[in-house]
């Protein structure tokens, strides 16, 4: 271990002395200079001077009578010499002497000659200059050494402080969002409205016997708004407010964590009533007893300390801890009963009505040509939460800046949409095989969609390529807002994996089977999840209305490290051809439609080459021109949104 106190100096205090002390010396060696302390052939090599009268030439003046007075300084070791044919107001002549004694030869030979001279004793700078010299480079070390202490200290310092709350605090939180601000999610927001006015007026609850909540648990999938409601609830009760991230109870040391959440609570005790917002607590938070092996865990001895604060021995009254994960399924049992978060508010994904507000909230301060319908926008984005809502206008707004437009357009709004769940237009390819192959693939998509019955609405197809390898796409919009818990029937799941092979239905159709190509991949992926899902977890097959998989078996959490088989393999057996023949038979009924309708499909392929984009109406008006339907069968006549 390198000591830094003492007589010890680690390897780079050794190495930044150095660098300090060849510093001193360059600074010396200037200062030094500047003082005229340099020798006098350096100073006589430095002047340019070519015709600079020398030591021999002023003898030779001397003995030829053409010098009239001479000033001798031999400290200095330079001569001052006037001459007799120059003008009055020219400077004397400088000539450097060779020798620092009194030049006995030069005064006898000025004697021999009557020319008048002096010896002058100037004053000598040497020693000021070394005294100079020395005393800046004594004190630039001394400064130097100081820092360098001072910075030791310093950390030694911070050591002792790992302990301490990173927490921010505020008196009053000006955050600058209110509820007002908030929308979309308006069960969420009655809830902590709630707290709000439990800390503004707890004699109105506890006159009846009611008691504050300890704490509050926002659950929801990223960009729902979590942290944007902790803001309000900030804004909104006037209160202090601390907020921390789950990540920085975490240190290398063992201790540190536990050591931050009692000074985090120590402080909010002081300045109760309080909000302590901790975001992302399940950085912290997780079940105990999922590591494997033994040791001292930093993250459990973290999580029982602050178990003990929010409800130990010791309450903690006035002391509201509201708290945000998106991995509530994580969390240790203990943190979650009542009497530590006696409240966990699920901050679910927006609906019609919650994206519609969500969109006049962001549509405030940006320019939007009136023709833009937001109903339009929030039926059409089904599943976005509240930040993508927020991205989408944003990205909607720099294209409208980009083409120069002065309001947002509803082309705009379209692109941006596309952008944001597809990708990055690219360049259209030029005519040629694989861009036929990209339009037979996506037709086979849209007029399956178009077709069958459970199946959504077309909303448009096109051949324009997408960042990503995305070589076109054909998008629908959804019936109603299921969510990720919405209910889908049987038929429904059975058209949505039949929809899905389309596009590898439309390629074995028209180039058959050899020229197949691997771009149905990813649908092919999604075709098999789907299929074993409706096999082992939904209980729609042969084998019977029970689950045979179990969606959760990470390891970590407190189960087993192996994973456990559920079923015989003989049951393994009879679900991988459960879930063949289901594949097997959409893929045959794809097939079967699309055969059926194959005029139709050049018919289209060719317009869609032409205009690379048919919008649904479109679409749906040619497909109803050959089969005899009507565009509002066709369009299923089911409300959207």
């Amino acid at each position: 271990m390198t000591q830094r106190s003492g007589k010890f100096l680690s390897q780079p205090t050794k190495a930044k002395l150095g660098s300090v002390a060849t510093g001193l010396m360059t600074a010396s060696w200037l200062l030094l200079q500047s003082l005229g302390g340099l020798p006098p052939a350096l100073a006589q090599e430095a002047d340019p001077q070519a015709d600079e009268l020398t030591y021999s030439g002023l003898l030779e003046k001397i003995d030829q009578g053409e010098v009239e007075r001479v000033e001798i300084d031999p400290t200095r070791r330079v001569a001052l010499v006037e001459l007799a044919d120059q003008p009055e107001d020219a400077p004397p002549e400088k000539v450097m002497l060779f020798s620092g004694d009194r030049n006995p030869e030069l005064i006898e030979r000025l004697r021999d000659n009557r020319i008048d001279f002096e010896v002058v004793e100037a004053s000598d700078n040497g020693a000021l200059a070394w005294l100079a010299t020395n005393s800046l480079l004594a004190l630039i070390l001394i400064i130097g050494l100081l820092m360098i202490l001072r910075r030791s200290a310093n950390a030694s310092g911070n050591a002792m402080n790992f302990g301490r709350s990173k927490a921010r605090f505020q008196m009053e939180a000006k955050t600058g969002v209110l509820f007002d601000d908030v929308a979309g999610i308006e069960e969420a927001k009655e809830e902590l409205q709630e707290v709000v006015t439990f800390l503004k007026q707890p004699e109105r609850f506890t006159a009846v016997g009611a008691r504050i909540p300890k704490g509050v648990l926002l659950i929801g999938q990223p960009g729902t708004g979590k942290t944007l409601l902790a803001k309000a609830i900030a804004g909104e009760a006037g209160v202090p407010f601390f907020s921390i991230s789950g990540s920085e109870f975490v240190e290398m040391f063992v201790g540190v964590g536990a050591s931050r959440v009692r000074d985090l609570f120590k402080k909010a005790k002081e300045n109760a009533p309080c909000i302590v917002f901790i975001d992302e607590i399940d950085a912290v938070g997780r079940q105990r007893g999922a590591g494997i092996g033994g040791g001292n865990d930093e993250r459990e001895q973290t999580l029982n300390q602050l178990l003990t604060e929010m409800d130990g021995f010791e309450g903690n009254s006035g002391v509201i801890v509201i708290a945000a994960t998106n991995r509530p399924d994580v969390l240790d049992s203990a943190l979650l009963r009542p009497g530590r978060f006696d409240r966990q508010i699920i901050v679910d994904l927006p609906t019609y009505k919650g994206r519609l507000g969500i969109l006049e909230v962001h549509a405030r301060n940006k320019k939007i040509d009136p023709e833009v319908s937001l109903e339009a926008i929030a039926r059409r984005t089904p599943g976005f939460s509240g930040a993508q809502l927020a991205n989408l206008l944003n990205e909607a707004a720099i294209l409208t800046a980009r083409r120069r437009k002065e309001a947002i357009t509803s082309l705009e709004i379209t692109d941006a949409i596309d952008r944001v769940t597809i990708g990055l237009s690219l360049t259209p390819l030029l005519d040629s095989k694989k861009k036929r192959l990209i339009a037979y693939h996506e037709l086979g998509h849209a007029l399956l969609i178009t077709l069958l019955k459970h199946s959504s609405p077309l909303d448009k197809v096109t051949i324009i390529p997408r960042s990503g390898g995305v070589g076109g796409f054909a998008s629908y919009l959804p019936k109603e807002d299921r969510g990720d818990d919405g209910l889908m029937s049987y038929a429904e799941l059975v058209d949505m994996i039949t929809v899905t092979l389309g596009g590898r239905a439309a390629e074995t159709i028209v180039f058959g089977e050899d020229e197949v190509t691997q771009g149905a991949s990813n649908d092919i992926q999604q075709v098999t999840n789907i299929a074993r899902q409706m096999v082992t977890r939904f209980g729609m097959s042969e084998l019977g209305s029970f689950a045979l998989e179990n969606s959760n078996s990470e390891v970590f959490l407190g189960r087993d490290l192996m994973p456990r088989s559920e079923f015989s393999e003989e049951m393994a057996a009879q679900i991988d051809r459960q879930v063949r023949n289901l594949v097997k038979d959409c893929y045959l009924k794809a097939c079967d439609l699309l055969g059926q309708n194959r005029p139709l499909i050049d018919r289209l392929v060719d317009l869609l080459l032409e205009k690379e984009t048919l919008t649904g109406d479109e679409f749906r008006q040619i497909v109803s021109e050959y089969t005899g339907l009507s565009e509002k069968e066709l369009a299923k006549s089911m409300a959207v949104g």
